[in-house]
């Protein structure tokens, strides 16, 4: 950027006024004020340039005026700890401690600081004693947090087209108009921004909740600005399209600062495939990927990229996880959209519906016809590896589901299962949907595992039967649990331990009608092990609902409208009970009533006049 930052400070009396404004040195006396002046040195370093590296003696005080630093642990990939943002400091703590640095810094985007060299420091702290006090307190601080640079999440996004034939204009205009919704946006072209210093780029960020930046389809310098100064890239592409490289982005993509997501573009329906092949030639396996068809496709990413997304995880239950389809109609009903779905077992049955784009009426239909017509668990076979043989309901899953891969659903989903090879659980964001829904239920004993790529795959449940934690990991916004595993699965008034001779077992059936059969006992035996993680997972959820499901059997196939009413009523009253703030938070909306966000365009033509709007 142009411009030395010591030429536009050079006023004594303006770097003083600049210094007040600092949290750090906020209500110092002015002589301890004049004497930080006189001490600092300004520097200005680009995005993706180290200001130090961990194991480094710690040299100095770094005060972020405008841009922002990322906090990085070391490792390969290093991970991204936190940001510091514009009028935080970094550095203090291994001044104090003597200590080496711990982690490393880098610029998250072109950024100005000031430096406090560790002599002017000591000189400071010898010197004016409300200095070291000051200094004393933000140590404290710092200890009692320990995600001290956290930040609630990107804030600055770079649209990258991967070519010419992509329409990026009119993709960043909805999508500006989408995140206006959550705050107050600003759209950056390179016909305003280019020429500009970071004061600039800092001004429009800090008048901003969020800031688009359009790069060229190119690598032009403004193309490369645009890159450093994302805290967010959305990499642009028709899905269609042979796959290739951004030339936007340096060779080595690994060594950028921020986190990209892979946003397709389709005519009117998802190409199957698509994803694969663009995540293949990117070598990115496990890259967010977004498909767009639609306008309602382009709020749900203003959503996830701004933490307001609702995911909704489903637990395993047997028969009980018909439940869920009650539950999901009584949520589309009160309008909480739904932008992430995750599931263990039947759960990951249903909430593969939901992110295929499955109606309600869809849903009832289909899962009444395969799971109660005809039991899905009497193809019996000689109890070698299970009591059956599989081939019924994985039959079932290929019929409900076809040969769409997970990667191709319209909505983020995941599927988990138990990998009896790791002894962990296995989370499942990519693949051919039906193989790892029946993976996820594979009832040990019950139905025969999944084999694949030498690994030996059974029911999630086992392991985690509400895989809250998975979606929190995401970190896109509130979760919504529903449990219906949760009651007593069964009960018995028998006081036995051994069955009798076989030739007494029919009139011995016919008089202990409460003893729970092999198939019960397989199926419970599956989801007691993690039972105790299953409460953990429970207290991690934004919004819990417990349908009460005792009084249905996990193979009581049958009863499937009585479940699917258990789940609706269920969830309608907790909805008439939600705090008005979690339900705020649920229906993706942070701002007041009466308070909307505005777009704003730098640089660009407004869509509405042809007018360029103005800008810092």
């Amino acid at each position: 950027m142009d411009g030395d930052p010591a030429e536009r400070l050079a006023d004594r009396d303006a770097l003083r006024l600049r210094v007040e404004t600092l949290p750090l040195f906020a209500g110092l006396a002015p002589a301890t004020l004049a004497a930080v002046a006189d001490e600092l040195e300004w520097l200005s370093i680009p995005g993706g340039a180290a200001l130090f590296e961990a194991g480094e003696p710690p040299d100095a005080l770094y005060l972020v005026l405008a841009g922002a630093l990322g906090v990085y642990a070391p490792g390969d990939p290093p991970r991204l700890l936190g940001r510091v943002a514009a009028g935080e400091s970094v550095g203090e703590m291994g001044l104090l401690s003597g200590r080496a640095r711990t982690a490393t810094v880098r610029a998250l985007r072109d950024s100005d600081l000031a430096c406090l060299p560790r002599p002017a420091f000591e000189r400071l702290v010898r010197q004016h004693p409300d200095a070291t006090l000051r200094f004393a307190q933000l140590v404290a601080r710092r200890l009692e947090t320990v995600d001290r640079h956290a930040a609630p999440g990107p804030r600055t996004f770079t649209l990258l087209p991967q070519s010419l034939e992509v329409d990026v204009g009119q993709f960043a205009t909805e999508l500006v108009a989408a995140l206006s919704r959550h705050g107050r946006t600003e759209l950056v072209w390179s016909v305003r921004g280019a020429d500009h210093t970071s004061d600039w780029f800092h001004r429009v960020e800090s008048m901003n909740d969020y800031v688009v930046y359009v790069a060229d389809p190119t690598a032009t310098a403004w193309s490369r600005l645009c890159v450093r100064q994302a805290d967010d890239w959305l990499l642009l592409a028709r899905a269609e399209a042979a796959p290739g490289a951004w030339p936007q982005l340096p060779p080595d993509p690994a060594a950028l600062t921020g986190r990209a997501e892979l946003l397709l573009l389709h005519d009117e329906a998802v190409l199957p495939g698509a994803a694969a092949r663009w995540l293949d030639a990117l070598a990115c396996p496990g890259l967010p990927h977004h498909h767009f068809v639609d306008g309602t496709d382009v709020e749900r990413l203003a959503r996830l990229l701004t933490g307001r997304a609702v995911g909704l995880v489903l637990s395993g239950g047997g028969a009980r996880g018909f439940a869920h389809v009650g539950v999901i109609r009584a949520l589309r009903e009160a309008g909480l959209a739904i932008d992430l779905v995750g599931g263990t077992s039947m759960g990951a049955v249903m909430g593969a519906a939901v992110a295929a784009g499955w109606s309600g009426a869809e849903m009832v239909e289909r899962f009444r016809r395969s799971f109660t017509v005809s039991n899905p668990l009497n193809d019996y076979t000689l109890p070698v590896v299970s009591l059956v043989s599989g081939r019924k309901v994985t039959g079932l899953l290929r019929h409900a589901f076809g040969d769409v891969a997970i990667e191709d659903l319209r909505l983020p989903f995941y599927a988990v299962s138990s990998n009896l090879t790791t002894g962990l659980g296995s989370v499942h964001r990519r693949g051919e949907l039906w193989r790892w829904l029946r993976a996820s239920i594979a009832i040990p004993g019950v139905l025969p595992p999944v084999f694949h790529g030498g690994e030996v795959y059974v029911d999630g449940g086992a392991i985690n039967n509400l895989p809250v934690d998975v979606m929190r990991e995401a970190g896109r916004g509130p979760v919504i649990g529903v449990d219906v595993g949760h009651d007593r699965a069964f009960t018995s008034d028998i006081q036995d331990v051994d069955l009798p001779p076989l030739w007494k077992l029919v009139g011995w059936f016919r008089r202990h009608r409460e003893r729970p059969t092999i198939l019960q006992i397989l199926m419970r035996s599956g989801m007691v092990n993690s039972a105790a993680v299953t409460r953990a997972r429970r207290t991690q959820t934004d919004w819990l609902l417990t349908p009460p499901l005792a009084d249905v059997d996990l193979l009581a196939w049958r009863a499937f409208d009585r479940a699917v009413e258990t789940g609706y009523r269920h969830a309608l009253e907790s909805i008439e009970r939600l705090e008005p703030v979690l339900r705020a938070r649920l229906s993706g909306s942070t701002a007041e009533p009466g308070e909307p966000g505005s777009a704003r365009t730098a640089g660009s033509p407004d869509p509405g006049t042809g007018r360029r709007a103005s800008a810092p």
